[in-house]
C-alpha cells in the first residue's frame, strides 16, 4: 500500500430517527469518536502526533478527514494493509486493535451504527466495522523449534522434576525441563555460565516461547584463548606467504585491473 495524506473517519447512526450528521450528533458520540480517530492515529507508538494534525469534519455521517504528517507514519498504512483481512487482529498495532474491537461490540449491539475508514481522495474503503463484521485473532499456532540458550545457571535439580533455572544477559529467568541423566553427566553446571541446547513450542505470531526442554549443554569456551589466537595467526600468514600484496590480490578477485 502507498502512504497517502488523507485518511477519512467516518461514523453513521440514527439518533431520534434521524442520521447522524455534523449537525445532528450527541456530544457523547462527538468526544467518543475524536477520541477513536486520535488514538487509532497514533497507535501504541504514537506513530503520528495528533497535535500536529489538521481535521476537517464533512457531511455525509460524520466524517473527520485526517491530513498532514500521515506519509511518515509507516506502521498505520501497514496495519490498515492488515485490516483487509477479518483474522488480522493478532498482526496490527493491540491499540488500533482494541478500537477495531469495541466498533464491532457497539455495532453488533446496534445495527444502525457503522464506521468507516477510508482513503479520502480515492473514496477506497480500507475497512468497515458494522453489526455483520468479525474481526478476530488468529488462533494461536504454536511449533515445535531448537534454540541454544547462553545464561547463568542458579538452579539446579528439582524433585519430582529435573530441571534448570537459567537466567539470561537481559535478566530473564527460565525454567527448562531436563533429565536426571542430562544433569549428573559431564561438569557441575551450577553457578556457571553455560550454553544450553533446548528444544521449545513457539508462537509462529508473537514469537514468545514456552515447554522448555533441555536437549544437552554444549561446549562454550567464551574466554580469549592466547595460544589458539597464536596459532591461527600462523596459519594466516603461512597461508599468504605466496601473496607479495594482499590488497592488489583481492581487487584483482574483484575484476578492478589497474
Amino acid at each position: 500500500m502507498n502512504p497517502i495524506n488523507q485518511l477519512r473517519f467516518a461514523v453513521s447512526d440514527r439518533i431520534d430517527d434521524k442520521d447522524v450528521s455534523p449537525s445532528h450528533v450527541s456530544l457523547a458520540l462527538l468526544g467518543e469518536f475524536q477520541r477513536d480517530v486520535s488514538d487509532f492515529l497514533k497507535g501504541s507508538n504514537r506513530d503520528v502526533d495528533p497535535s500536529k494534525v489538521l481535521v476537517s469534519i464533512e457531511n455525509g455521517s460524520l466524517s473527520m478527514v485526517a491530513s498532514e504528517l500521515l506519509l511518515a507514519a509507516s506502521m498505520l498504512w501497514v496495519d490498515l494493509e492488515h485490516l483487509k483481512a477479518k483474522d488480522s487482529l493478532s498482526l496490527i498495532d493491540p491499540k488500533r486493535a482494541s478500537i477495531v474491537e469495541r466498533w464491532q461490540l457497539i455495532a453488533q449491539k446496534n445495527p444502525d451504527r457503522r464506521y468507516l475508514v477510508a482513503d479520502q481522495t480515492s473514496q477506497v474503503s480500507f475497512f468497515s466495522v458494522d453489526s455483520t463484521s468479525d474481526f478476530h485473532k488468529m488462533d494461536d499456532m504454536w511449533v515445535g523449534v531448537e534454540k541454544y540458550l547462553y545464561g547463568y545457571v542458579f538452579d539446579i535439580g528439582g524433585s519430582p522434576k529435573a530441571n534448570v533455572h537459567l537466567k539470561l544477559e537481559n535478566g530473564v529467568t527460565l525454567l527448562i525441563d531436563a533429565t536426571k541423566k542430562l544433569l549428573v553427566q559431564g561438569e557441575n553446571r551450577l553457578y556457571r555460565h553455560a550454553l544450553l541446547h533446548i528444544t521449545a513450542e513457539e508462537n509462529l505470531i508473537t514469537g514468545k516461547l514456552r515447554n522448555y526442554k533441555l536437549v544437552k549443554f554444549d561446549n562454550y569456551q567464551p574466554n580469549y584463548d592466547e595460544a589458539e589466537f597464536n596459532l591461527m595467526v600462523e596459519r594466516g600468514t603461512k597461508a599468504w606467504a605466496d601473496v607479495p600484496d594482499a590488497t592488489e590480490w583481492l581487487e584483482t578477485l574483484r575484476g578492478n585491473h589497474a
